[in-house]
């Protein structure tokens, strides 16, 4: 019989600036359903765009996560060590990825819609070849066409409820190697997390729209799909998610409980009045389990 328990969950957080408190609301979510699981909690440091990861960022967070009392399991994985693996994926997609040489503003310009997350759908210009004389500067993977049967990908949230997305109209071809040589966040997490073994992703809603395109690529791969959950956001006054780029301020390390309390109030967490630490995770490991044995089977959004 085997001993490999049945949930393993990550955070991976990207190193581009300190944690925050819209990053300490994706942590708490994904600690706690790990544990009301009864599973593992991995960690893996996102920093596969090299050009935007801080210096000393990566070494900040994990010791502000350890503060705040959450402690991982195994070794942290940083995705700027793992190109070999990203490569070898690539190579196994075969003639479903193709060269693009299409600037952004060319993208832009003869878009044929705008997706969710306001990005231009890729219109399909290299799909057939390089035109004569422009050189790759990109790589993409081919979806299915419209009308498909592969085209409609369909999943369940376990937050958001049952959700769908026609990946040629909505996205469109999308990048698996960017124009700067490095390997685009897509591909990366879907080959890290089936290395990983993780069989639950809880993220931020601000993720939700990538969601369709891993799984595409997790098929294509003959990879696992997890399980998804994606929690609400942090906004700032003008509705924006909370980030690095729009002067997130990192979480006040000198009052590690009032940062927690809040991050467990926006996710309706009941907790109560908490001495310390220690005291805090298993009364919010207790309502986490809680709210999710009275969420909806049936909640979906429009």
């Amino acid at each position: 019989m085997s001993n490999q328990p049945t949930y393993i969950g990550r955070f991976a957080p990207s190193p581009t600036g300190p944690l925050h408190a819209g990053s300490l609301v994706a942590a708490m979510a994904s600690y706690l359903d790990a544990k009301a699981n009864h599973g593992r909690w991995l960690l893996r440091m996102e920093d596969v765009d090299e050009a935007r990861t801080a210096a000393g960022v990566a070494e900040s967070i994990l010791a502000d996560v350890s503060a705040l009392g959450m402690q991982w399991d195994g070794e942290v994985m940083f995705q700027s060590q793992r190109g070999a693996a990203y490569e070898a994926a690539f190579d196994r997609l075969g003639r479903l990825a193709y060269p693009c040489g299409c600037t952004r503003r060319e993208i832009v310009d003869s878009r044929i819609c705008v997706a969710a997350d306001g990005a231009a759908v890729y219109p399909g210009t290299c799909r057939s070849g390089l035109p004569v004389g422009k050189p790759a500067r990109a790589y993409r993977l081919r979806v299915p066409d419209p009308g498909h049967i592969d085209e409609l990908i369909i999943f369940d949230d376990r937050w958001l409820g049952r959700m769908q997305q026609h990946l040629a109209i909505e996205v469109g071809d999308f990048v698996l190697k960017r124009a700067d040589g490095f390997w685009a966040y897509q591909l990366a997490v879907v080959v890290d997390d089936a290395e990983q073994g993780v069989t639950h992703v809880v993220r931020g809603a601000d993720l939700l729209d990538s969601t369709a395109r891993q799984i595409y690529l997790q098929r294509q791969l003959l990879l696992a799909t997890p399980q998804y959950l994606h929690v609400p956001v942090i906004t700032n006054a003008d509705g924006e998610k909370l980030s690095k780029q729009n002067g997130a301020q990192a979480i006040d390390m000198t009052q590690p409980l009032q940062a927690l309390n809040k991050a467990a109030w926006f996710l309706g967490l009941d907790i109560g009045q908490v001495e310390n630490i220690a005291a805090f995770w298993p009364l919010a490991t207790a309502a986490w389990a809680n709210l999710e044995a009275t969420r909806p089977d049936d909640a979906t959004v429009a």
